[in-house]
């Protein structure tokens, strides 16, 4: 195993000790959803809460993103770090197992997603925008939303993932074959998903045959790197952040500012800090839907977002009859303009424009200097708090924008579908895409959290 796992480094790739709950926690309420989804739906995560009760739960490990503006931040990160040793010296957690685990999810949308969970090198990744590591980030990262997330794992006794990883295997051979080889024995659990999110099972894998065929395929594909993209640079793009972008800027900050901190002293090769839990999955798995993030605008009437996109290049814009028609207009695939809708309240419009490429390559940029002049100092910056956020589903985005008011205008931005096939070659050539540019599926989709692993 050792030539096996001398390969992986080479990769970017460790595998992990991973640590799962003991027999007999209630994995339904244990596992919880990525804590950056349902950000305007408070009901959900008390939906949630109220689920897991008191069992033991991922719930408490986590700072949902719904609550980050409340008071008390401080004292719920406290808790945070004291449920973590809490579920470590109570007996929460079994002994730490070394292996990767290979997952099937299934959806309401999609019967099975592929992946393996495995652990990543932060010294084989960089956020800014000219990075050229073996993973690189499919989006513009956010320095601001930094700082909460970093308070979290610095310090935090253990990691819990909801990064996503993707590989680029057109062929969709590497997680099939490891799926073979891990259904000859039985998964390590198997759980169906809290709030109508679907089911999860996993098989552990500690074999050499099994670690030989990862190493193999992952060196096949990063020798296809090499020469795919039309690039210049030795370094192959192996890896591409397809969610939790900012989670793994956070590991990558801590682990920074842990070296600047210990300069000088051994065992920093090998500390548990350069490492982040990642799952890895195929973007040309069947599973993956790529969906469009909207947007959310808070604090300026819809005139306004109107008049500030008017400057789109070839701009119009008419109502749209009804929600169904905006919703079949934004979505047609192949139409000749970029297409978008803006809803507050009752009020549907239909914008088009000749913008070229992707619609949040235009989009963010007006939608950030608008933002950016309503937060300027002045006279009349008395009304409602201006703000943005990024909302997973057309759904919950159709109902905050539909509680709009002339007192309270909530605006909503309806953005296109994406297509997934090509994104590698795209951030090879032209770096990251504006940040929320997409999302891997719906948001009950998203990772939720399991496997755990020790930080220090």
């Amino acid at each position: 195993m050792e030539d096996i796992h001398q390969r992986l480094n080479g990769l970017g790739v460790v595998i992990p000790e991973i640590l799962f709950p003991k027999p007999g926690v209630d994995l339904e309420r244990w596992a919880v959803i990525a804590c950056d989804q349902f950000t305007q739906n408070r009901a959900y995560w008390e939906a949630a809460a109220a689920h897991v009760g008191n069992a033991p739960s991922t719930l408490s490990m986590i700072f949902p993103e719904a609550y980050l503006q409340d008071s008390g931040r401080e004292e719920r990160i406290r808790r945070i770090h004291t449920a973590m040793t809490d579920n470590l010296v109570k007996g929460v957690l079994a002994p730490p197992r070394r292996g990767c685990v290979y997952i099937e999810r299934a959806t309401p949308f999609h019967p099975c997603r592929r992946g393996i969970v495995l652990a990543v090198d932060l010294e084989q990744y960089d956020w800014t925008p000219d990075s050229r590591r073996l993973i690189r980030t499919t989006e513009g990262t956010v320095p601001e939303r930094l700082p909460p997330r970093v308070a979290i794992r610095r310090g935090a006794p253990l990691e819990i993932p909801h990064i996503l990883l993707l590989i680029d295997d057109e062929e969709d051979t590497l997680l099939p074959g490891l799926g073979e080889r891990a259904r000859r024995s039985p998964p390590v659990y198997r759980t169906p998903l809290m709030l109508d999110s679907g089911s999860i099972q996993g098989w552990f894998l500690d074999g050499e045959a099994e670690g030989d065929f990862l190493a193999r395929g992952l060196e096949s594909l990063a020798r296809r790197a090499g020469t795919r993209y039309g690039r210049e640079d030795p370094a192959p793009f192996l890896f591409a952040v397809g969610d939790g972008n900012h989670s793994l800027a956070t590991a990558k900050t801590v682990w920074e500012d842990y070296k600047q901190e210990h300069t000088g002293e051994g065992g920093l090769a090998d500390h548990p800090a350069r490492w982040a839990l990642v799952e890895v999955e195929n973007i040309y798995d069947p599973g993956i839907g790529f969906e469009p993030i909207h947007r959310m605008i808070f604090g300026i009437p819809p005139g306004e977002i109107l008049r500030a996109l008017s400057v789109l290049p070839g701009f119009s814009s008419r109502a749209a009859a009804d929600r169904g028609e905006l919703s079949r207009l934004v979505g047609e695939r192949g139409a000749a303009k970029n297409r978008l809708g803006l809803m507050a309240g009752k009020d549907l419009t239909l914008i088009e424009s000749e913008a070229p490429g992707l619609a949040t390559n235009s989009l963010q940029p007006l939608l950030d200097a608008l933002i950016l002049s309503k937060k300027a100092p002045g006279p009349d910056r008395d009304g409602p708090a201006v703000s943005i956020d990024y909302i997973h589903g057309e759904e919950e985005l159709f109902s905050i924008a539909g509680a709009s008011t002339a007192a309270a205008p909530a605006v909503g931005i309806l953005l296109p579908p994406i297509e997934k096939r090509g994104l590698f070659e795209t951030v090879a050539r032209s770096g990251p895409l504006p940040r929320k540019s997409f999302s891997m599926g719906e948001a009950v989709e998203k990772r939720f959290y399991l496997e755990c692993r020790r930080l220090f």
